[in-house]
């Protein structure tokens, strides 16, 4: 299996890090792609991301993380993305408008330019959208092209959108709301295809039934599996090696 989103970097994983990694291996999750939230979270994310050949780095501007310093922010994504380490996909970008509408226009201009870049540099987006499914769906449908590809991560919206960003060359990133009684994510997974889909954590947030509460980890991926596994009638196997094979040709590992 892969983690397609997981921020193992975050001081919360500093103390046990390797039984983190162990577990997962455990459970068989052999890659884990890192999205970078600000300027301020590379380093850890560059580090941890240098120690362990399974954990693949990505590159971009949260847009929680927008506020009047935005533009520098941006400048030093850029820098990283122009040197010498390897990401794999621009992000995490995207609008959230759950905590603080203050700016949402920077948070609109930073994600045009965000997927401009991975446009030009052919590497996959990974969109993180809350209470702006509207927003993010106007920038996306006005950016689209055959260059635009990439996850919708922590995908939690209906049948509807999910179709509007598959349309858009998306994958949907699946993650513990899937298993959550009354979330409702489950009735639309049962509706769509495994190859429109990859798996997720967002660890150390969003712990899947029964670990709700508690510390997210990218062990935690088998019960989301063995959830989508139950919805489409197959085994967690047979979601693992489809979801596996769409992550890796997201990220360029064909």
């Amino acid at each position: 299996m892969i983690d397609t989103h997981t921020h193992i970097y975050l001081d919360r994983f500093k103390g046990d890090i390797d039984a983190v990694l162990e577990r997962a291996a455990a459970v068989g999750v052999e890659r884990f792609y890192l999205p970078n939230i600000d300027k301020e979270s590379i380093a850890d994310l560059k580090a941890l991301a240098a120690a362990h050949p399974q954990i693949y780095p990505m590159m971009g501007l949260h847009p929680s993380h927008i506020k009047e310093d935005w533009e520098e922010q941006l400048t030093a994504v850029w820098e990283e993305l122009a040197g010498e380490t390897k990401y794999y996909a621009v992000g995490e970008i995207g609008i959230d408008l759950y905590w603080d509408k203050t700016f949402i226009a920077e948070q609109q201009e930073a994600f045009r330019r965000q997927i401009r870049k991975a446009k030009e540099m052919h590497l996959p987006i990974v969109i993180h959208c809350r209470d702006a499914f509207e927003e993010t769906f106007e920038i996306l449908e006005a950016e689209a092209d055959e260059q635009l590809f990439g996850i919708f991560h922590c995908f939690t919206g209906n049948l509807e959108q999910a179709r509007r960003a598959l349309d858009l060359n998306l994958k949907l990133g699946i993650g513990g709301v899937v298993t959550f009684k009354n979330g409702g994510l489950d009735k639309v997974v049962a509706e769509l295809k495994t190859e429109d889909l990859v798996l997720e954590t967002d660890a150390p947030f969003l712990a899947p039934a029964p670990f709700r509460g508690k510390r997210n980890e990218p062990a935690y991926l088998e019960p989301i599996a063995q959830k989508v596994a139950l919805l489409h009638h197959i085994s967690k196997e047979e979601v693992s090696r489809i979801t596996t094979e769409n992550a890796l040709k997201i990220f360029g590992h064909e």
